[in-house]
């Protein structure tokens, strides 16, 4: 009969633990959490000390039972759960649950699933970690006041089901902030010119770009600009100034953490944060290998680390030095870098086996799955390896009072490269005509290639560079991106179209709440500084209690006031001119997933509802129809005639109403200012504004 008592989180891992560990052990698994903050109210006792009343979470009573049957039989109890803090409030929560004061009580963590990480976890057995519980019980109950303290007052102003969030709402604000850059952008005209060239008696030419001056750079920046240039130009001898030859080192990348994956992912695969996180939860919880049994493929997932294992390090050097050489393997500095990071417990995200090489996998492994291990051992390997190496020359090229340059490079040595670039990386595009070029040389021109470019506006957020911009800012941590963007995603803030992220009018409504109402909750360095005090309670130097302590009464005030003054934004049950067809009432304006519709006041008797097309003032410049505030299947706003789909006219900007002057198209309004729809003509005015009414 079995004497120890191993209890870990998935049931994925049980059998691969029992196996590793043998008869003498039993392995059960606790599904997750057992335990937490009940779901019909806050949970918190406000007027003692903000004592958390913890409840067994619905359909773990089973669970539990069968943990406790096997409790009484175990002299020592192993509690397994993940090595993250969450993973060891789950581990206290089970103590608590199952009352193992009186018990032989220890916790194991295991950055990854392999018989030698989980037998040298048993050696290093410890007690559970207080001051990791208490960081992720304050996170626990700070998103709880936050969301339940807020969320009411968004059901009672825009619509049900809403909610905010001390993560969400600050990951909302930063894509609408974003968007009304994007809104409120001006394009600017430039212009680039490339001067095709060959050197003496060569039919090969090249392309040398326009910098300026022999002194300083020069932006051209306007048509009229560029034909002086051009008419200099025209005259003037071409000849090599300057010729610098050099090296270039790019260094291998560091090893994923869960951002840098989650990134790397979603550039390179088209994964969303969320099926990553779930492909690679199943990689390291393990997969069903033919003939091999299941087998953890990858090390933990939730890491902010870049750190990777002695031994870890030794089996790669050696596989390295085997498959591709010496010369291939990382310098002796490169291998200790980044070992000093504060956040250290975990490793990088890893392959458990660099020897298991993807190709082994291909037709063992589902398609997705082979591809997210296949991008993780890849990094892992190059991470390893040396720095690719680059021949590299710079020309400068002078024709009368101006100077154009041209730079190409060449791999003298591929290192990392030869099995890993990302997925944005640019290809070197060498100019074979440069390499012959010598100082004083005189260059035949053949043309010239002039193009008109204009400023392009911030792009919008991916899922990738959201999850950068949060962990830059340090907003949230690795275990909170993927659910946080699914939040946003799910109650219709946001949308993604073509891996664009965009704000719906529901999400422009709520940030603007959340902006007047709870400015603190929605301040990107507010929330970096608590993510701080977080880091500071798991390293014991700040009592959880204190963070909670000085939040909550802040966060009260803020939304006691908030009730009083939000009765502007009472907005569901507005009475509208249009009439049901069915019922003959006055249609009034409801909230949707996708925003605000139409509906008949008689429901539930009658249920006719119809799109609101919200009509802005200004006339259609195709048809002289009226312009209506249009919504795209997924909820993105756009402005469009109401004569659709006769008449196809259609903007993403507000049309103002006023022509240009210039060259008779529609102004649109960007910010404070007014721009020409046809970006070719470039014409800019401020807006006037509009008189104060009393």
């Amino acid at each position: 009969m079995a004497k120890y008592l191993v209890i870990v989180e998935s049931p994925a891992k049980v059998k691969t633990i029992k196996k590793f560990l043998g008869s003498n052990y039993e392995v059960l698994a606790s599904n997750g959490h057992v335990r937490d903050l009940p779901k019909s109210r806050m949970g918190i006792d406000v007027e003692h000390d903000y004592e958390p009343k913890y409840i067994t979470i619905r359909g773990k009573g089973e669970v539990l039972a069968a943990l406790r049957k096997e409790v009484k039989k175990a002299e020592k109890i192993y509690l397994a759960t993940d090595p993250d803090r969450e993973g060891e409030a789950i581990s206290w929560h089970l103590y608590e649950a199952l009352k193992l004061e009186n018990k032989k009580v220890y916790r194991i963590t295991f950055n990854e699933i392999t018989k030698h990480a989980v037998k040298e976890s048993l050696k290093n057995a410890r007690e559970i970690n207080m001051d990791l519980v208490d960081a992720q019980q304050a996170r626990r109950m700070l998103d709880r006041m936050v969301g339940y303290r807020i969320s009411p007052l968004l059901w009672a102003k825009v619509k049900r089901g809403l909610s905010a969030g001390r993560v969400q709402s600050v990951a909302l604000r930063i894509i609408c902030d974003r968007e009304e850059e994007i809104n409120s952008f001006i394009p600017e005209e430039y212009w680039t010119i490339d001067a095709i060239l060959s050197p003496p008696g060569e039919k090969k030419t090249f392309t040398a770009k326009f910098y300026g001056t022999k002194k300083e750079k020069l932006a051209i920046s306007s048509k009229k600009q560029l034909d002086e240039i051009l008419e200099k130009l025209g005259k003037a001898s071409f000849e090599v100034s300057e010729v610098s030859k050099g090296e270039r080192v790019k260094k291998a990348p560091l090893p994923f953490t869960t951002s840098t994956l989650q990134q790397e992912a979603s550039k390179a695969l088209g994964f969303s944060t969320q099926k990553t996180m779930r492909l690679a939860q199943q990689l390291y919880e393990g997969v069903d290998i033919k003939g091999q049994g299941t087998i953890g493929l990858i090390t933990y997932l939730r890491t902010d680390s870049t750190r990777v294992s002695d031994e870890a390090l030794q089996q790669s050097e050696e596989y390295i030095g085997r498959v591709y050489g010496d010369k291939y393997k990382a310098s002796a500095a490169a291998a200790r870098k980044n070992t000093n990071k504060i956040q250290d417990a975990h490793e990088a995200i890893r392959p458990t086996d660099i020897s298991r090489t993807p190709i082994e996998l291909k037709e063992l492994l589902p398609r997705d799955l082979f591809r997210l291990y296949q991008l993780i051992w890849k990094r892992f390997a190059a991470s390893r390896m040396a720095s690719a190496v680059y021949e590299t020359q710079s020309v400068k090229i002078d024709a009368g009072e101006y100077r154009f340059t041209v730079a190409a490079s060449k791999m003298v040595f591929d290192g990392f490269m030869s099995v890993y670039t990302e997925a944005d990386e640019e290809k070197e595009k060498p100019e074979a005509a440069v390499k012959d070029l010598e100082k004083g040389m005189q260059l035949k021109r053949s043309d010239f290639d002039c193009k008109q470019h204009f400023t392009q506006p911030p792009a919008h957020y991916t899922e990738a560079s959201l999850v950068k911009a949060l962990e830059e800012l340090g907003i949230g941590r690795p275990s909170t991106y993927a659910p946080t963007i699914g939040i946003i995603l799910a109650r219709r803030y946001i949308v993604k179209e073509a891996k664009n992220l965009y704000v719906t009018e529901l999400g422009e409504v709520v940030n603007r709440i959340m902006k007047e109402s709870f400015s603190s909750i929605v301040n990107v360095n507010f929330t970096a500084n608590l993510e701080g005090l977080l880091d500071k309670v798991e390293e014991g130097v700040v009592d959880w209690k204190v963070v909670i302590r000085n939040f909550y009464p802040d966060l009260d005030e803020a939304v006691n006031a908030a009730e009083q003054e939000l009765e502007n934004y009472k907005i569901e049950d507005e009475v509208t001119d249009e009439v049901c067809e069915q019922c003959g009432r006055n249609m009034v304006i409801k909230y949707g997933p996708h925003g605000r519709f139409l509906a008949c006041p008689g429901f539930p008797e009658c249920r006719n509802t119809k799109p609101y097309l919200e009509k802005i003032g200004v006339s259609c410049p195709k048809c002289g129809k009226e312009v209506v505030l249009r919504k795209t299947r997924k909820g993105r706003k756009y402005y469009g005639c109401e004569n659709n789909p006769d008449c196809d006219f259609m903007v993403w900007q507000k049309p103002s109403g006023e022509k240009c002057p210039e060259c008779g198209s529609i102004l649109l309004e960007k910010g404070n200012k007014l721009v020409c729809a046809n970006e070719k003509c470039g014409f800019v005015k401020t807006k006037e504004k509009e008189p104060v009414t009393s």
